[in-house]
């Protein structure tokens, strides 16, 4: 699961990160050193005067004259080092180069043009365009006019990347067993979602937890329109040791549903599990069934099925399902196989409700609670 996104996040952002540092400040300081010109000593040849008795006392006044200006100037200079205050220590020339070229900040444009790469990744991968915008504003307000070490670009794209993955994941959770013991009476969950999403085979995953927590529950075949349907789930109770309420195929799968729930309240039994025909949300007459199956019945709970490797398609119609009759939660089955994982880090920023289970096989054990964290850290691990 997310190899590929995976693989390629940690591609985009490695040149993401390269980018960011190419475009530092990188400046060679050419210093020209001089040698100052020797001082060549000349030899002048002094030629021997014959200096007579007043021209001896005259140089002797002149030399006593001279050293005692000499000493007077030298006690000025010390006076004048112990009189004056200390300066303050200033940033010198290496402490302010190196602060030039170990820091960078780029622009709006230099992002939107790094962020590309990454942005592809994504799209690649199906992850919803909201939900690439919701990464790009994050990282823009991390990155963008901000003094950056070039020490630490990895680490810091990597830190705020992860914080945008937490808040797109940052989403009310729902504790299914919870909700059911908080119920007085009976706890109605209805699944909907497309054709082949794996709806049946995630119901009977659910009754098997059920079974295993003690909780009693029946199922309801409102898939009334594939008889296929209503053999397969009253093959599953068979095997779990479930009743299944079922009428013929055709049938109304409202009232098959009400039936569910009335022989759960007659048999004192705390859980019904109805399992729906699946539908494309733009098929306009099974959507308007659907809100009557919702509006007739009043479920407690209203779960999407959909399958985590259509990508975007998982989106599109979670999302319209949402619109349709408001759903609660959100399972994603298949995720085993999905080596992109667009859905998974799309579906539930998108629509705003949580995903709840992954379904990851074929066997009744094979669905585990969904974990944002896991999740994050398989992506950027």
């Amino acid at each position: 699961m997310f190899g590929g996104l995976k693989d390629k996040l940690k591609n985009a952002l490695g040149k993401f990160s390269k980018k960011v540092e190419e475009e530092g400040i990188e400046r060679e300081v050419e210093v020209e050193v001089t040698e100052e010109p020797k001082k060549k000593k000349v030899k002048v040849k002094k030629e021997k005067k014959k200096e007579t008795k007043e021209k001896k006392v005259e140089k002797k006044v002149e030399e006593e004259f001279v050293e005692e200006k000499k000493k007077e100037l030298i006690e000025e200079e010390i006076l004048e080092e112990t009189v004056e205050e200390p300066k303050e220590k200033k940033e010198g020339f290496f402490q302010k180069f190196k602060k030039s070229v170990t820091t960078k900040k780029i622009n709006g444009n230099q992002f939107d043009e790094f962020f590309y790469e990454l942005e592809l990744a994504m799209l690649e991968n199906n992850v919803a365009v909201e939900v690439i915008e919701k990464i790009k504003e994050s990282l823009k307000m991390d990155l963008v006019d901000v003094a950056i070490d070039k020490k630490e670009i990895d680490k810091i794209v990597g830190k705020s990347l992860k914080k945008s993955l937490e808040e797109i994941f940052d989403v009310e959770k729902i504790d299914l067993f919870k909700k059911i013991e908080e119920k007085d009476g009976v706890f109605l969950v209805v699944f909907v979602g497309v054709n082949g999403s794996g709806k049946t085979t995630t119901i009977a995953k659910i009754a098997s937890m059920l079974k295993e927590k003690k909780i009693s529950c029946v199922l309801a075949a409102a898939d009334t329109f594939r008889a296929a349907a209503i053999h397969q789930l009253g093959e599953h109770g068979e095997k779990l040791g479930i009743k299944v309420i079922k009428h013929d195929y055709g049938s109304d799968p409202a009232a098959v549903i009400f039936d569910a729930v009335k022989h759960a309240k007659a048999k004192g039994i705390k859980v019904v599990l109805a399992d729906t025909a699946g539908r494309q949300q733009s098929n306009v007459n099974l959507v308007e069934e659907m809100k009557k199956i919702t509006r007739v019945n009043n479920p407690d709970l209203k779960i999407f099925v959909g399958e985590s490797i259509t990508g975007n398609d998982a989106t599109t119609q979670a999302r319209s399902f949402n619109e349709a009759i408001g759903i609660d939660a959100i399972i994603l089955t298949k995720t085993d196989v999905d080596d992109k994982g667009g859905a998974i880090v799309s579906v539930g920023f998108v629509t705003g409700k949580p995903i709840i289970y992954l379904g990851c096989g074929q066997s009744y054990l094979d669905l585990k609670e969904f974990d944002p964290k896991e999740v994050i850290d398989k992506l950027l691990g």
